[in-house]
């Protein structure tokens, strides 16, 4: 294999990598409906879930426009069909062109464009664009992290108490009980769900949530760009043991999983070992 990629080398793809991002935005605005259902043409994949024509284009553009960026890199996404060929390449494009399909199909405003970049299988660049809000979060490794260039942080919240925290009930159910204090579940302040993944785990980046929590099921498309945001500005993505998500496997499914600051890392894990 060769080395991987310097942080200078993937600094210099983001300018590029921006403006093609942003194109792509501009081929699904269009058929988006604040509060209402997308003028996009729809249907369902195989296992039901929904798919638009918003989604095809905006990954067709995007496999155009970043292979022409860097030829060497094997293509992961969720539009594509799979080609093995990404499991023994130094370089691996991941990317989901509408994460959040179910929230631009009805109108609500928290869906993204998400891509990542890998080298050696790690994340050395990473981006999640709100078009809706114009938020434009990206990172590259060693080289921090920021949304519409304001440098991101989490939070400095140092214990479960009171924490702002989303993602499914039952998972937040179940954080509530093990990290319960003379038999009472914790009180947390609920913050609504966010439909997309990419964007729960950048809000945990941004400190405005202090924990995300993403049951099973999700995939390498949906975490990879926004895990890179939360790991340059203070946390990451792991499993239930606290232990690091991995990407490019010959499997890009995973288990059930939090995005947190490295500060709550211990008690959140202790907590959910209790239950």
């Amino acid at each position: 294999m060769s080395d991987p990629m310097s942080t200078e080398a993937a600094q210099a793809l983001v300018p590029a990598l921006r403006e093609a991002i942003r194109e792509a935005a501009s081929l699904a605005l269009p058929s988006f409906r604040l509060g209402a259902q997308t003028t996009a043409r729809t249907w369902s994949k195989a296992g039901g879930s929904p798919v638009t024509e918003a989604d095809v284009a905006v990954d067709t553009f995007l496999k155009i426009r970043l292979s022409a960026l860097l030829p060497k890199a094997a293509w992961l996404s969720e539009e594509t069909s799979d080609d093995s060929i990404r499991l023994g390449s130094d370089l691996v494009w991941i990317v989901d062109p509408i994460d959040g399909t179910r929230a631009f199909l009805t109108g609500h405003p928290d869906w993204s464009i998400s891509v990542a970049l890998l080298s050696r299988g790690e994340p050395i660049i990473g981006f999640v664009h709100a078009p809706v809000s114009d938020r434009f979060y990206e990172a590259v490794a060693g080289a921090g992290a920021t949304c519409n260039g304001v440098p991101l942080s989490v939070s400095r919240k140092a214990g479960l108490a009171g924490a702002r925290v989303t993602g499914p009930k039952p998972m937040i159910d179940k954080l509530a009980r093990g990290g319960a204090v003379s038999g009472d579940p914790l009180d947390f302040e609920m913050v609504p769900r966010v439909p997309s993944l990419a964007l729960r785990v950048a809000r945990v980046a941004e400190g405005s949530i202090d924990i995300g929590l993403v049951s099973s099921d999700a995939r390498d498309w949906d975490l990879a760009g926004a895990d890179l945001l939360l790991r340059e500005a203070g946390g990451s993505v792991s499993d239930l043991t606290g232990a690091r998500t991995t990407y490019n496997r010959p499997d890009p499914v995973h288990g059930a999983l939090i995005a947190m600051s490295d500060g709550l890392r211990d008690d959140v894990v202790a907590a959910l070992a209790r239950t």
